[in-house]
């Protein structure tokens, strides 16, 4: 079954718009018992033409990319604190197979639920962004065509919103090892497998062994 949630903030939300519906009901219902029928009405007709909206916007991505020109490889990359490990460019490089490579790298910019809800998302853009310039000049100096952008903090939806302008041939989702990955725990690499009509390939990025080799 899909999460109906597509980030920890929209669940955050979803509980403090339930307190404020049986809040409403209860108001009205303490006023009078038909206004707080009639309030019940109204707000529950509301919630379903809400989540019926809601379902027709978010149906899955089936729709596959345009193919790229015989000599050119379009490659997604998405990748938050993992987004300058060494193997996440050796993919890239195997991925090209001598083909001229254009690489547009997704940065989410990761935050916790109560700094989302209230907007304060300046310290994670800022973190995401100072780890995004690092990767693109690494790619860059291979001779990959590569520009990047801060994505919005739930992956899949990050995957969504690039997916409409940029196109691929393929995506890469990079992650921390099982154990240490939210992502991972999250469940975004089968869930992008499952919304998306897109070769992917799945990147383990230890950035303790690359700091502290054995």
């Amino acid at each position: 079954m899909r999460n109906p949630f597509r980030s920890e903030a929209d669940a955050f939300r979803f509980v403090w718009l339930t307190i404020g519906y049986f809040a409403l009901i209860a108001i009205g219902s303490w006023i009078n018992r038909w206004l707080g029928l009639a309030v019940f009405v109204v707000l529950t007709s509301v919630v379903i033409w809400w989540l019926l909206r809601r379902g027709e916007r978010e149906a899955p991505v089936r729709e596959a990319p345009a193919p790229s020109p015989p000599d050119e490889q379009r490659i997604l990359v998405v990748a938050n604190e993992t987004v300058g490990g060494p193997e996440l460019l050796s993919e890239i490089r195997a991925r090209s197979g001598g083909r001229r490579v254009s690489v547009l790298v997704v940065c989410p910019a990761l935050n916790s639920p109560l700094r989302h809800w209230v907007s304060d998302e300046d310290d994670a853009r800022a973190a995401a962004q100072e780890r995004l310039d690092a990767s693109l000049e690494s790619m860059r100096a291979t001779g990959f065509d590569a520009r990047g952008e801060i994505g919005d903090g739930d992956p899949v939806q990050a995957i969504e919103d690039a997916l409409r302008t940029f196109q691929p041939d393929e995506l890469i989702v990079s992650t921390h090892p099982p154990g240490r990955s939210h992502w991972l725990e999250r469940g975004v690499v089968d869930k992008a497998r499952e919304r998306f009509q897109i070769p992917l390939t799945h990147v383990v990025v230890d950035l303790d062994a690359d700091i502290n080799p054995t």
